[in-house]
This record gives C-alpha cells, sequence and structure tokens, in this order.
C-alpha cells in the first residue's frame, strides 16, 4: 500500500513538471512573439498546439492568418482554430467565426460565423458580442434586428470593446426611445443569465 501511494506521488509530481514545462514554454512564445521573434514563438507553440492546447492552437491559427514566422495560409489558420474551438476555447470560436464571416480558409458562411460569434458571446468574449451586434445590423446569417444589435452592442461595451460602445451610439440615433429600452432591458437579462439565451 506504501508503495503505491510513493507511485502515486511521484505520478503527480511528474505531471506537475510537465505542466510547468509546457508554462514555460507557453511564455516562452509569448516573450518571442512581442519582440518580434515570430519564428521562434511558433517554434515555442506548435509542439503544445499538436499535444492539444488550446490556447497554442489559437496563436497558431493567428501566426498562419497574418503570416507571422510561417507563410501566410488560411486554410492552416482555420485548421488551428477549429481545433481550439472544439475545445470550447472562445478566442478560437471568435477568430474561426471571423474565417467564415470573411471567407478566409472556408467558403463564407455567415451562418456558422454568427453560430461560432454566438458561442463565444455567451462565454462573455466582448469583440464576439460586437461581431454579433454588426451582424445583426447588416441581416448577415440572422434577420436585421435594431434591437438585438444595440443589446450585443451594449454587451460588448460592457465587457470594455470600444466599438461596442461605439456602434451602440451609433445605432441608437436609428431607434425609438421604446426599442432602446427594450435593448437595454433584454442585455440586463441576457448579463444576469450568464449571456445564455439572449434575446427575445
Amino acid at each position: 500500500m506504501q508503495g503505491s501511494g510513493v507511485l502515486s506521488s511521484l505520478i503527480i509530481s511528474v505531471l506537475m513538471l510537465a505542466r510547468c514545462a509546457l508554462a514555460q514554454d507557453f511564455d516562452k512564445g509569448l516573450e518571442a512573439y512581442n519582440v518580434g521573434e515570430y519564428a521562434t514563438a511558433v517554434q515555442e507553440w506548435r509542439p503544445l498546439a499538436e499535444r492539444g492546447d488550446a490556447r497554442a492552437q489559437t496563436l497558431v491559427g493567428i501566426m498562419y492568418e497574418n503570416g507571422r514566422g510561417v507563410p501566410q495560409n488560411d486554410a492552416q489558420a482555420v485548421k488551428w482554430y477549429q481545433l481550439a474551438a472544439e475545445q470550447g476555447y472562445a478566442f478560437a470560436r471568435y477568430n474561426l467565426g471571423g474565417m467564415y464571416k470573411n471567407g478566409r480558409g472556408v467558403p463564407q458562411d455567415y451562418t456558422e460565423a454568427v453560430r461560432l460569434y454566438r458561442l463565444s458571446a455567451e462565454q462573455g468574449h466582448a469583440l464576439a458580442q460586437t461581431n454579433l451586434g454588426v451582424l445583426y445590423v447588416s441581416g448577415f446569417g440572422v434577420q436585421q434586428d435594431k434591437v438585438l444589435a444595440h443589446m450585443w452592442f451594449n454587451l460588448g461595451a460592457a465587457n470594455g470593446n470600444e466599438f461596442g460602445a461605439e456602434n451602440r451610439e451609433s445605432i441608437a440615433r436609428e431607434m425609438t426611445s421604446q426599442e432602446i429600452e427594450k435593448a437595454q432591458a433584454l442585455a440586463r437579462t441576457c448579463m444576469a443569465n450568464e449571456y445564455k439565451n439572449c434575446g427575445y
């Protein structure tokens, strides 16, 4: 019995060391990225991404999308975003939504963009919330709706996105006071429900 306790402690120690090593590699990648050494950043993040780290997968996707440290390749960006999005990583869902919205690396699909933005928005991602508002203004992938656009802009603004605030003020100029009150009430309810089942 005592031997199994020692073995368990050893396994826990090995796992903790591995986690520390992964964190160090991730941080080394961030340091390299911050000083413009993009190829080094990708070298640090790719092994983590291949082992399933959603943050690293998203960052490798960003590198491919923008051609930093690797040749620009939208299909590769989509691949890495998809892997992280499948794990529920909000930033990856947001980025993948953008790829679908703009038809980069995948056929343009506003409905899929809305779905991905909504998943990310439900996790409190301010940019996804703001982009949902944009899609409601334009009617791409959803029925055009100023009230829901205002609601999503309001949520994005509440979570720190300055474009959410700017867009909210812009759309408000086209709305009645009753529509604005309705949008504000929907936003309050949405926040109270932790961004789930937002809307009418």
